[in-house]
């Protein structure tokens, strides 16, 4: 999607297994850092598009629940094994969005590939999930395997600095076999953190700085919803 003849794409939601595309009232530019050019746009979302993600999410949660251990882990295996195939595509867009070296983004996508085929499960219901830009990839893998293996919807809200392997790795589940509403993407900032609260969520995971973390647990605690914290 291009909003002028010579802008940067948009990178947009992700809803109930399929793109999903809003005219929100501002926009944020993904710039690369080691070149300065802005590569994306990412719509900054609040209540209205929580609402739908969140829908989303609890619609498709009792199936996921049914679904035996066995087979909710099958589904993370095939993830992992695409996202394996695909790991210098993922290490591409993580170069972009953050401007860390090859190594490092190659490491990124190796743990998060790692969080999918381990671990144990974790609390279910519908979970929203905060990331920030440290390690988008692996911290979003590393607190959304565990509520998936117990049979839980996740909603991630990105950074607006990094949201582009995380939108990829929700294209992926739709090619790995996934159901959609089990994985919903939010775009946005404080204001759609905001409206994750307000939504029929049952708790809030947030992954990255503690600094950061902070500020999120203070919008969760505000509306009443119980939040935890993953240190990067």
């Amino acid at each position: 999607m291009e909003f002028t003849p010579e802008g940067p794409k948009a990178i947009p939601l992700w809803i109930n297994g399929r793109a999903f595309l809003t005219m929100a009232p501002s926009f944020f530019e993904v710039v690369n850092p080691q070149t300065g050019t802005a590569q994306y746009q990412v719509p900054l979302c609040g209540a209205d598009e929580a609402l739908e993600a969140v829908a989303a999410a609890r619609a498709a949660l009792p199936a996921w629940q049914g679904m035996n251990s066995a087979a909710r882990g099958a589904a993370l295996g095939a993830l992992a094994d695409a996202l394996e195939n695909y790991a210098g595509h993922f290490a591409k867009l993580l170069r972009g969005d953050t401007g860390v070296d090859d190594a490092l983004a190659q490491a990124d996508v190796a743990a998060a590939i790692a969080a999918l085929r381990e671990g144990e499960s974790g609390a279910s219901g519908v979970v929203g999930v905060v990331v920030d830009s440290s390690q988008p990839l692996s911290g979003f893998a590393a607190a959304a395997a565990p509520i998936w293996r117990a049979g839980g919807c996740v909603v991630v809200k990105p950074s607006p600095k990094a949201p582009s392997a995380i939108f990829a790795l929700c294209e992926l589940t739709s090619r790995a076999g996934w159901p959609g509403g089990v994985v919903n993407l939010l775009q946005g900032d404080a204001e759609a953190i905001g409206g994750l609260c307000a939504a029929e969520i049952d708790r809030l995971v947030y992954s990255g700085d503690a600094a950061l973390g902070a500020q999120v647990g203070a919008i969760a605690t505000a509306a009443g919803k119980p939040f935890s914290m993953r240190a990067a």
